[in-house]
């Protein structure tokens, strides 16, 4: 009778082991794929991200935000006349170079209005070529699931018994809902950031209308630090996975792989709650308030 238990001893814990080396192929598959869309969705402008969505921005921005800016850099530009006039005695004591000086000022804000949108995507496009930059280091350097890590792996499993197996397979389920629950998180940070892009870009005529008057450019200023920061947070959001990747690998070198495993829920816990405030830590950085 032995050999029959020994038997359905040792075909018990082959199954585990292959549940748990199977369970543990999913859950660094879902790490790279998750890595992948990261660098996919950060990486992109908004309007490559979604044509119509940016195209409904733009005429909104174009039509209903612009001829607001108008009016607002029309004031600007009086008041700014009027002061001009009255500085020097009112024109008892005028430089005619300052009229000038006042139209080539006039023509840069015109033009800085009328190119708003060039101006902000182009902001975008230089946020996206160094977060395409970081995405293709990081993708290409930290896969998950390597042979050799796998067959780390599967050596600790080798001498674990039945009741150490049915712990580790319990053990990894939780890994797998963790996961589930930072794809949820990624999700959010990832799609509120272009929200927030597209929502800072609408209304980017209104900041950019004062940008050439001394006492109002705070205004446009802080609009340029939060833009910046909006758009930079995607590269926060690659270094963040790009750590996270770094510290899942290091599980097959573990030698106890209960304390990795819950180590990686530790680590996973950190990733979504770093996720959520890489938008703060970028307008700090930026100093946008």
């Amino acid at each position: 009778m032995d050999w029959l238990f020994g038997g359905i001893n040792d075909w018990l814990r082959q199954l585990l082991s292959d549940a748990i080396m199977a369970r543990f192929f999913d859950i660094f598959d879902s790490v790279n794929i998750q890595i992948g869309e990261i660098a996919i969705q950060v990486a992109q402008t908004p309007q490559s991200w979604n044509s119509m969505v940016f195209a409904m921005i733009q005429n909104l921005s174009e039509t209903v935000v612009l001829p607001i800016a108008g009016m607002i850099l029309t004031f600007i530009l009086c008041y700014e006349l009027i002061q001009l006039i009255i500085e020097k005695n009112n024109l008892s004591d005028f430089d005619t170079f300052n009229i000038f000086k006042w139209i080539f000022k006039t023509f840069i804000a015109v033009f800085i209005l009328t190119n708003t949108f060039n101006i902000v995507m182009g902001i975008f496009a230089l946020a996206q070529n160094v977060v395409t930059a970081a995405a293709g280091l990081i993708v290409d350097d930290l896969t998950l699931g390597s042979p050799a890590m796998m067959a780390a792996l599967e050596a600790q499993l080798t001498d674990m018994g039945i009741g150490e197996l049915l712990g580790v397979w319990l053990q990894i389920q939780i890994i797998g809902l963790c996961l589930n629950i930072m794809a949820i998180v990624i999700f959010v940070v990832v799609w509120g950031r272009m929200m927030e892009i597209f929502l800072t870009v609408s209304i980017a005529p209104i900041p950019f209308s004062t940008m050439v008057n001394r006492e109002w450019s705070n205004v446009g200023n802080n609009y340029l630090k939060a833009l910046l920061a909006v758009a930079f947070q995607g590269f926060l959001i690659m270094v963040c996975v790009a750590i996270y990747a770094v510290l899942v690998g290091a599980i097959a070198e573990a030698a106890n792989i209960h304390v990795a495993i819950w180590t990686v829920v530790g680590y996973t816990a950190l990733l979504c709650f770093v996720l959520l405030k890489t938008g703060g830590i970028s307008k700090s950085i930026f100093a946008a308030h």
